[in-house]
């Protein structure tokens, strides 16, 4: 168990209260329940929402219900392009749940930002939200100049589960032939392994545990064979040479901590640029926490800093 001493002082209040509250923990609620809990803790954990110029709900073309809401900054046509994978380890969260998030990465990064609503399991287990993430930027990627973007400033982003999904996509593109401009990883799962050091430090917390992953999981696998496979967890891909350059930010408190940094380094070995960043004293979702801490700013400042460069002298002419 991690010392609540390597805790940043806002985040270990925000802890005590929940524990005061007597929140149970995830592993211990149905499905519908972790639902509703995420969607009412999603606005209170972000607090007030900025205004964009455009948000819009998308038709895209799949017959599976998938929705994609975007985000435009202003009139401009021909914005750079992030598409987004919500977090929610596959079960939980929505458009909804990173509503605030969007917005701000629009406004901030000056960008289209296109926020994808895969099916969620268990209804849909893996592979249908792989399956839906590659598709939406795929057909995103093919629908540029109706959707008023650069293709050679598109890049791909998501937060824990969304990061997952992000890794997975960025490689099935390429291998495609489709070139992203960089992949955006925050605290990503990349293995369907939960053994690591930082499970092992961070097994009981604090916020995301052992418990936590083992239950998102189990709800996403079909089979214990999809743990293994690259398109659950990218970290087995047998080649990850060609992918776009990454950002892969960790949170120093989290069990996935070993995750990003295991696929950060494989990512370097295979000849990709990445900027890995581990954050002091935080924990798994602090992203979507602005109301709690300002790391949750000062980590959308470092993203909207690498996506501005790695969309730097790509403009298509």
């Amino acid at each position: 168990m991690t010392t609540r001493s390597a805790l940043r002082a806002e985040i270990g209040a925000f802890l005590d209260r929940l524990s005061a509250e007597g929140v149970l923990p995830l592993a211990e609620l149905d499905v519908a329940t972790a639902r509703s809990e995420m969607r009412r803790s999603s606005l209170e954990l972000w607090g007030e929402v900025e205004p964009v110029a455009e948000v819009a709900e998308l038709t895209f073309p799949t017959g599976n219900g998938v929705e994609v809401r975007s985000y435009r900054p202003g009139p401009e046509r021909r914005l750079p392009a992030l598409v987004y994978f919500h977090g929610g380890g596959w079960v939980v969260g929505g458009i909804e749940t990173h509503d605030g998030l969007c917005r701000s990465l629009a406004n901030a990064a000056q960008c289209a930002v296109f926020s994808v609503g895969y099916r969620l399991a268990p209804e849909h287990p893996f592979p249908a939200a792989v399956n839906d993430a590659d598709a939406a930027a795929a057909w995103i990627h093919a629908s540029a100049d109706e959707l008023g973007i650069d293709t050679a400033r598109m890049s791909v982003a998501g937060d824990s589960a969304g990061g997952n999904l992000a890794a997975v996509t960025a490689r099935r593109l390429a291998r495609r032939g489709v070139r992203l401009a960089s992949q955006i990883l925050v605290y990503p799962v990349t293995d369907g392994r939960t053994d690591t050091a930082s499970y092992d430090a961070n097994s009981d917390g604090p916020y995301l545990t052992r418990a936590d992953m083992h239950w998102y999981l189990r709800h996403y696998a079909s089979d214990v064979s999809d743990l293994r496979d690259p398109d659950l967890a990218p970290l087995r891909a047998d080649d990850l040479s060609g992918l776009p350059p990454a950002y892969v930010a960790t949170a120093e408190l989290d069990p996935l901590r070993d995750d990003g940094t295991a696929y950060a380094g494989r990512l370097r070995a295979a000849g990709v640029s990445v900027r890995l960043e581990d954050w002091p004293g935080t924990i798994h979702g602090f992203l979507l926490m602005r109301a709690v801490t300002p790391a949750a700013d000062e980590l959308i400042a470092s993203i909207v800093r690498f996506l501005g460069e790695s969309w730097a002298r790509l403009e298509t002419p």
